[in-house]
């Protein structure tokens, strides 16, 4: 069950206003707002309404019970998608609709990732085993990244990762946006 008291007076501090204010928006005086924002008063709906509406909300948005953001993920939680040559494990589940997406790449070795295009945005990575080369598209010399070491690059040309060595390399990788 919503606290509509506290839900008043965190919308209200959302909005950077002081109970005058807003009680000045509603018609209503600062003595009842505060008694409201203790819960020893109850607004009628009208009311509620009125002071939904100074507090740039509606009355559906104002009830709508927030859900708890998940912010810890677990391994039920992945996504595993097997390609020839490389897994990919999207370890945040719907990440694309975030500024962020990260996926822990899997390279067996002689093999490649998909080449990411140009895009705006940068991306990050740590060589979680194994070692890889980044390979971009301008650069004619391509550089490797050995386990613990990281790489930071901008979006702006294609690139892809490339396993030459003997066993498999792992890769933390963070793309923002997400492109991958």
């Amino acid at each position: 069950m919503i606290d509509i008291g506290n839900r008043i007076r965190q919308l209200r501090i959302k909005n950077g206003l002081t109970l005058q204010e807003l009680a000045s928006r509603t018609e209503l005086t600062k003595g009842f707002l505060s008694q409201l924002e203790r819960n020893l008063a109850s607004p009628s709906l009208q009311t509620l309404d009125d002071i939904s509406e100074a507090l740039g909300t509606t009355l559906s948005v104002f009830f709508k019970e927030e859900e708890d953001e998940k912010i810890v993920f677990t391994e039920e939680d992945v996504f595993v998608d097997e390609q020839p040559g490389y897994t990919i494990h999207w370890i945040v589940p719907n990440a694309q609709k975030n500024s962020m997406e990260p996926i822990i790449l899997e390279l067996k070795n002689g093999c490649r990732s998909k080449e990411i295009g140009p895009h705006e945005g940068e991306e990050i990575g740590y060589v979680l085993s194994g070692r890889v080369w980044l390979v971009r598209e301008s650069i004619s010399k391509d550089v490797l990244v050995k386990k613990g070491e990281t790489f930071y690059i901008t979006g702006d040309e294609a690139h892809y990762l490339e396993n030459r060595g003997s066993a498999k390399a792992s890769v933390l990788w963070i793309s923002s946006p997400p492109v991958f």
